[in-house]
Order: C-alpha cells, then sequence, then structure tokens
C-alpha cells in the first residue's frame, strides 16, 4: 500500500492558479503551483487579523514568509527531523526559532507526513508559509492513531498553535446535580469535576437554561435547594417553603417517605420519564378532586404547569432521539460558526453558538473535524454525535470517543429522517447566529475606526482597557479593569485590584488608580515586554492594550501618566480620562488627552456613545466587585471583635451555620460541635452575643 492510501489527504481547499500567480508576483518568489501533496495535514494558515477584524492574505506578512531562502531554511529543519521520525502512529509539533509552537498534527506514520513537508515543491502558499517559519520538529509516538487524534486535540487546546483551527469560547458546562450525600437531598447547579455523590443531568448550554430549569423544579417537586449548613441550622421553615418552593424537610413539614418520593419524581423526570410522571400528577390531582380535596388538588394543578412550562422553553424535543449532540456549521463573510445542541434524555437542554479560529480558506468540514477532536478533549461524549458535514477520519473519531467514553459512540451525517431535521435546525441557527455575529463585527469596526478617528489614533485600537473603581468613604476599596477589542467586550480577560497599600489615605481616588495602573503594567511588563505581544485569548485580542481609559477627569489622567512615565511604557499605548457632565449628565462628557485640549462630543456622535458603553460596563463591573467585597465584609464583621477567633475559625463557624444569624442564635453546646472550636471558645462566642462580649 502506498503513502496515499495509507494516510489520507488532509488538504486545505487549493486556491485558482490566477490568485497563486498574483501572489508570488506580491511576493517576487517562484512558489510552486502543483497540486498539494497528498500527506499535509489540514487547518494550515491561521493568521492574525487587521483592525476591520479581517484575516489578511498571509503571503502579505514578509516577517512570516521571506522568500526562497526562508523555505529551504524550513525544509533543512523538516529534513533533519525526518531522519530521526519513527513510521509509527504519533504527534508532531512545529516549532519557530522563539521555540513557539507554529502547528500541531497527528499521523498514522510521522515519518511519511513530516517527508511530505521537506519536498521542494507541491506546497500551496500558505504551507509553504509554515514551513518557512519551522525552526525544528518535535515528535511524540503513540502506540494507536487513536490516541495519536486524543493527544493532538489536547495539545491544540493546550498550546493554541497559530496554523490549527482553534476552538474559542471553551468553557464547561453548567449541570443540575441532585446530590446523594444526604438524607434530603438537594438540587444545584454544578459546574466542573463531578465528584461529589449525587446525580448529575446535563449538559445544560447555558447557567440561563439551568436557572430556569431548576426553578421549575422547585415549583413542580418541591426539592431544597439550601446548603447542608443552611439546613442544619433551620428552627422554622424558610422563605422557600412559604411561596411553596420547598417541601421544608429540614424542619419535619414533609416526613422522610414523602420527600424521598419527591425526590423520585425529580430523578425521573430528568432521566427522560417526563410523561410517566406527568401521567402520575394527573392522576393523584383527579384522585384528590373527586375526594373533594380540592387545595391538595391544586398543588397537584400547579406542579403539571410547572413540568409543562419546563417543556415548552426546551421548544424542539425529539421523538427518536434519546442522547446525542448535534453539531452544524455555516461559513460566510471568511468565518465559521458551529451551531450545536445537546439532547439528553429526549429532552432538548439547549443550544450554543461557537466561532472558532480558521483559515477562511479551509472548508466547511476540515474546520468541523478539528473542531470536534477539541470540543470532547475535557468533556463526556454523548452515544451519538449527529453532524451536517462529514468529516475527515469521522470513523477513527469515533473509535476515539468510544475508548474515551468506555461506550460506544457513533458519529453520524444523517441524510433523512428526524436526525436530518434536528441537523437542518441546527444548520439554520448556526446560518442565523453567524449572520448577528458578522453584523456585530461590522458596527464594532466602524465604532473602532470612528474612535481612532476622534481621538486622533493610528489606526483602529484592537484592546481596549477601561479602569474604575469604588469604595465608600475608602472602605472596601476595589479597582477593576475591563476590556473590549473588535468582537466586543472580552470578558474573560476582566481583573478586579483589592486595594491594599497600607499607607493610602482612605477615599483618595489618585492615589487608587496608581495602585491599580502599577499593578497591572508591572505585571504586564514582567510577563510581555515588548508592545507587540502574540494574542494572550483565543479572542484574538493583544496583551498590550492600544488604548488607555480612565473613569475621572485631568487629576485621574495626570495620576495615570504618573505612572506610565515611572514605568517607561511604550508610547503607542494612548491615554484619555472620561469625566462626568455637570450633574453627571450623560452625554455631556468631556474628553482630557495628554498634550491636547479637551474635548467635548455631540451628544447624538455614535462615538460618544460607544465611550459611554465602555464606562458604563467598567463601572457594572467595579460596582459588582465592591458589592461583593462589603458583603463579605458585612457578614465576617460580627466575628471581627471577639478574642481569640481568628479566620480559621471564623471561616468554619460560616461554614457551619451558614449566616451570622444563626450563630447568634446557637447554643454553647451547639457551637462546640464546630470543628476547631473548644469549650472555651466556645463559651466566649456565646458571651459575645449574649452579654455585651467584645
Amino acid at each position: 500500500m502506498n503513502d496515499e492510501t495509507s494516510d489520507p489527504p488532509h488538504l486545505p481547499r487549493p486556491s485558482s492558479a490566477a490568485d497563486d500567480s498574483s501572489r508570488r508576483r506580491r511576493e517576487g518568489t517562484a512558489v510552486a503551483d502543483a497540486a498539494p501533496g497528498p500527506d499535509l495535514d489540514p487547518a494550515l494558515g491561521v493568521a492574525e487579523e487587521d483592525d476591520e477584524g479581517r484575516l489578511p492574505d498571509p503571503v502579505d506578512d514578509a516577517q512570516a514568509f521571506a522568500g526562497e531562502g526562508a523555505l529551504a531554511t524550513g525544509r533543512a529543519a523538516i529534513e533533519r527531523a525526518v531522519k530521526l521520525a519513527p513510521t509509527a502512529p504519533g504527534v508532531y509539533r512545529m516549532l519557530n526559532a522563539a521555540s513557539d509552537v507554529l502547528y500541531v498534527g497527528k499521523a498514522k506514520s510521522v515519518r511519511k507526513r513530516l517527508a511530505s513537508y521537506a519536498r521542494p515543491t507541491g506546497h500551496t502558499a500558505r504551507i509553504a508559509r509554515m514551513i518557512a517559519m519551522t525552526a525544528h520538529v518535535e515528535v511524540v509516538s503513540t502506540a494507536t492513531e487513536t490516541e495519536a487524534l486524543l493527544l493532538e486535540a489536547n495539545l491544540i487546546k493546550q498550546l493554541r498553535p497559530r496554523f490549527n483551527v482553534q476552538l474559542r469560547d471553551d468553557k464547561s458546562f453548567p449541570y443540575i446535580l441532585i446530590t446523594g450525600d444526604h438524607w434530603a437531598p438537594q438540587i444545584l447547579k454544578h459546574r466542573g469535576a463531578q465528584t461529589r455523590p449525587g446525580r448529575y443531568f446535563g449538559p445544560f448550554a447555558s447557567v440561563g437554561a439551568v436557572n430556569r430549569t431548576i426553578t421549575a423544579l422547585q415549583r413542580a417537586f418541591l426539592v431544597r435547594s439550601c446548603t447542608d449548613a443552611f439546613f442544619e441550622s433551620r428552627t422554622r421553615p424558610c422563605l422557600l417553603y412559604q411561596i411553596k418552593r420547598c417541601a421544608g424537610p429540614c424542619t419535619g413539614e414533609i416526613d422522610f417517605p414523602g420527600y424521598t418520593e419527591l425526590v423520585r419524581e425529580a430523578v425521573d423526570f430528568l432521566s427522560g420519564r417526563s410523561r410517566l410522571v406527568k401521567q402520575e400528577l394527573a392522576a393523584e390531582m383527579e384522585k384528590a378532586s373527586a375526594d373533594l380535596e380540592f387545595e391538595r388538588a391544586a398543588v397537584y394543578r400547579d406542579r403539571l404547569a410547572a413540568l409543562a412550562a419546563i417543556q415548552s422553553q426546551q421548544g424542539i424535543n425529539p421523538r427518536t432521539v434519546e442522547e446525542a449532540d448535534v453539531f452544524a456549521i455555516h461559513q460566510e463573510g471568511g468565518y465559521c460558526c458551529v451551531e450545536v445542541f445537546f439532547f439528553r434524555t429526549g429532552q432538548n437542554w439547549g443550544n450554543r453558538a461557537y466561532f472558532p479560529r480558521a483559515d477562511r480558506t479551509l472548508p466547511a468540514d476540515e474546520v468541523l473535524g478539528s473542531f470536534l477532536a477539541q470540543f470532547y478533549d475535557d468533556k463526556p461524549p454523548p452515544r451519538q454525535i449527529l453532524l451536517s458535514h462529514r468529516v475527515e477520519d469521522q470513523d477513527l473519531l469515533a473509535e476515539a470517543l468510544s475508548v474515551k467514553a468506555g461506550f460506544k459512540v457513533e458519529v453520524l451525517t444523517p441524510q433523512r429522517g428526524e436526525k436530518k431535521e434536528l441537523v437542518a435546525h441546527a444548520l439554520t441557527n448556526a446560518r442565523e447566529a453567524l449572520g448577528r455575529k458578522l453584523a456585530d463585527s461590522a458596527t464594532q469596526a466602524r465604532l473602532l475606526q470612528g474612535l481612532a478617528e476622534t481621538l486622533g489614533l493610528p489606526c483602529a485600537p484592537r484592546r481596549i482597557e477601561v479602569y474604575d473603581n469604588s469604595h465608600i468613604q475608602g472602605t472596601n476599596a476595589v479597582g477593576a479593569m475591563i476590556v473590549a477589542g473588535p468582537e466586543g467586550f472580552a470578558k474573560n480577560q476582566y481583573r478586579k485590584f483589592n486595594i491594599k497599600s497600607d499607607g493610602l489615605t482612605p477615599g483618595d481616588d489618585y492615589a487608587m488608580m496608581r495602585e491599580v495602573l502599577q499593578r497591572r503594567f508591572k505585571r504586564l511588563l514582567s510577563v510581555a515586554p515588548e508592545s507587540s505581544g502574540r494574542p494572550e485569548s483565543d479572542d484574538g485580542v493583544p496583551q498590550w492594550p492600544d488604548l488607555v481609559i480612565i473613569d475621572g477627569g485631568q487629576g485621574q489622567l495626570n495620576a495615570a501618566r504618573a505612572i506610565f512615565t515611572e514605568l517607561n511604557l511604550p508610547e503607542q499605548v494612548a491615554l484619555i480620562a472620561v469625566a462626568k457632565g455637570p450633574d453627571r449628565d450623560a452625554g455631556r462628557e468631556t474628553l482630557f488627552m495628554p498634550h491636547r485640549p479637551s474635548l467635548k462630543l455631540e451628544p447624538r456622535d455614535p462615538v460618544l456613545y460607544f465611550i459611554q458603553r465602555l464606562r458604563d460596563e467598567a463601572h457594572r463591573f467595579v460596582i459588582g466587585s465592591h458589592r461583593k467585597l462589603r458583603r463579605k465584609d458585612i457578614r465576617e464583621a460580627g466575628l471581627q471583635e471577639i478574642p481569640g477567633i481568628g479566620p480559621s475559625r471564623k471561616r468554619a463557624l460560616l461554614h457551619h451555620f451558614g449566616t451570622l444569624k444563626e450563630i447568634e442564635r446557637a447554643s454553647v453546646a451547639d457551637l462546640a460541635k464546630v470543628p476547631g472550636v473548644s469549650a472555651e471558645s466556645a463559651r466566649k462566642i456565646f458571651d459575645f452575643f449574649h452579654q455585651g462580649g467584645g
């Protein structure tokens, strides 16, 4: 069997001859237009976006591709690796001279795959560009091609190589947990490792979907949502019992068999036996009505209405698909959108849109194939995966996911029936989501360009950082930074700063701003000393800001300038301060800039609205952070004055009782049951609250 049959092709879609010819004229190089070699991997050539969010033609990057000399150097580095590469399956990494990983690929025979890169001809311009940047190659052997696929996906997510398709917004999914470590199980939202005993139901597409479902389940099944510590401390039912969202097991309002039956019904509903549960409730309602127990019948009626509300929120619910994830990809305007629907126990548990970073010339099936391997790198797969496009190595992917899951996983591209309808529905959602994304990106690009023109910036900013701080008469002072770029707010890069300088005068806003900026940029200088650093995250937002916005006037601007001068920050970082108008009137803000007169924009100027939106987002974030800090401070304030009660005992007491009020109510014997609290300490705490101690 020759190379072409033993190692199937993984190639980007070739460009036209006219396109290649014009590129060679621009480059002044002689890259061959021969058909691409059969052993090259897909997803090569992810370029950085320009200021308007467009992907530039990769061959225009003179630093990345410097002609035949660089190409020959890269081929020589690959040829050296070929001599030592195994003929077995494995994963290889191409690195540049700075040891940055350019590309991660897998192969059934690593030596054959690398040899295909070392050929003098037969490469597209994009692949040639990657070869020209390669300084050395690292190889990891695996026992099987399945292991190679799983390792490749893991390394791509971990290293985020420039030339691979990159999964973006890869957050873990929320689940619903009905606990199994307490006699009265609790229903709660869960995210992360599933280590706590109990039944997990999910994944759900969003936290909002989980919250809505839990609220409706509380109405339908009256299962408690309070913590164990709060549960154990109750002496009378809480508000949730009063509004009929809990059966009140904490104070014996319902007996153990009755509560166990409610939990069983909730588990049955989430396990896909919703029709049976509804039939049982309907039968109980009819029986209560026949017995003239109309109040009990009304309870069952309300529970049935709550279950109907859950199913109406779920939208489409399949009849023949019990457990599946549905993936559909749509491409338009150089962008990709992958829409994912989650179906578990015959119920629709939501959908989410992803926008992976991929070169615009890659066909949909190649983008989807790389996306899938990364998607399931840290998530349990369902028994069926339904796709809008057949992907390369589809059978290998199914085998790898089956090995990982411990049961058979089918990867299908349905052609008829209900499964085909589910894929078509997902494809419609992908098309609509990408349309909204393109519209938002175009609007954002216009606003950024308008901001650059208004402020006299050399180009549209790709990273904007906005700073604000919050306190009450100097207490619980906190600063915050929000980040915005070509694709809107980059919330995963928001940061908060607890103000902690010892010599700080309470309420000194200038000193607070100086501390926040000093801490932020000192750390940035240590992590990325050059202002042209690589993107920090999958949002494509650079590490260094092009524009820093301060909430305040000339005084805040001077404080920020002093820090910029002290740290010798690059001149490319522009700085402005936004002062509120008279009587804090929105629309009459004044912009202060170094070495320029202050500026007031027209009240209806779109750029002014954009600046207001940035400032308001920073204000929202810092106020939220301040309130959390203040709540924590208030919660612990009652314990801070008790002699001999340090941070560890404070945490133990709050963990055990839940609230300060419950600690106040506790007896000496109850306090002594807390781990780490001796009989003497329990007496001190009791005396403090009941005899005015401290």
